[in-house]
């Protein structure tokens, strides 16, 4: 009986078939394995990010700092806000990188001495109403600043050098199926951005964010229209302390869904550091 048997070029043939049928299977492995642990990279420096922001938020408040605001009109206005019994106070110190001249600056310190005496002798309700105030404001910065994360997925696009800092890259898209919790957050399902993390700290060395399509506010009978753009750079001001270094806004939205609004913002923080202690008089009930 003959037996038969594949020729030579045939056994050649199959065995180089087998061979690029099993290449394909262990690229396409690789590349499913690779963009897995991409994304599982992501999860975990955002998740890293967040709880170094959280303890960044917790620490703000114990700072005293310089913020110099660029005008609308041009020039910049510098002040000191300064944490006073729970609260901050701003003091302007310079206008267009100038000292005041000496008459205002003397009126300047004689109203930071009033609202010292003031505040000394608040009652104990009139200083938890003021405090309370003031938390509110840092409550709502602090929830937006949250649900920047949950509002938005991350892609980890690469590593790269910014500034002094070795960073990892991040694009963020809006999350399908986000429900934000206030009217402040609902902005941030028309949003897209991009994020510079520390590799060192996982702390936000930059981020930007950018409107990419109209945002209603019912509330507020507004709508957040595309272009609208933030920006924040952050810095060390203490050990595995980052607090904001400069922000900038350029917003336009429609007013009763009629009418453009348009406006912006350039802060930029300096000097940072804790304030030497104040002590209240003992406050009334």
């Amino acid at each position: 009986m003959t037996k038969l048997c594949p020729s030579a070029p045939q056994s050649r043939r199959t065995a180089t078939g087998l061979t690029k049928s099993m290449m394909k299977q262990i690229l396409l492995l690789a590349v499913l394995s690779s963009a897995s642990l991409a994304q599982q990279d992501a999860d975990t420096i955002i998740q890293r990010s967040v709880a170094a922001n959280e303890a960044d938020w917790k620490a703000a408040h114990e700072y005293d700092y310089v913020e110099r605001d660029r005008q609308k009109g041009g020039g910049t206005k510098t002040s000191e806000e300064l944490m006073i019994l729970g609260s901050p106070y701003e003091r302007l110190v310079e206008v267009n990188g100038k000292a005041l001249p000496p008459e205002q600056q003397r009126r300047e310190q004689r109203e930071l001495e009033t609202a010292l005496v003031e505040r000394r002798k608040e009652s104990q309700q009139q200083r938890g109403k003021r405090i309370a105030k003031y938390e509110k404001e840092r409550e709502s910065d602090h929830l937006l600043m949250e649900q920047l994360t949950k509002a938005l997925d991350f892609k980890l696009m690469g590593e790269q050098k910014l500034g002094p800092y070795e960073v990892y890259v991040l694009k963020a898209t809006p999350r399908p199926g986000y429900e934000p919790p206030n009217n402040e957050a609902k902005v941030l399902t028309g949003m897209e951005g991009k994020l510079w993390i520390d590799e060192r700290t996982f702390q936000w060395v930059k981020v930007e964010a950018t409107v990419i399509r109209p945002v209603s506010i019912e509330r507020f009978l507004a709508e957040v229209e595309p272009g609208t753009h933030f920006e924040l750079e952050k810095a060390p001001v203490a050990d595995g302390i980052w607090l904001p270094k400069h922000f900038a806004m350029k917003s336009q939205a429609k007013v009763l869904f009629l009418f453009t609004r348009k406006s912006q913002a350039d802060e930029t923080y300096s000097d940072y550091h804790k304030p030497a202690p104040v002590k209240a008089v003992a406050a009334e009930p």
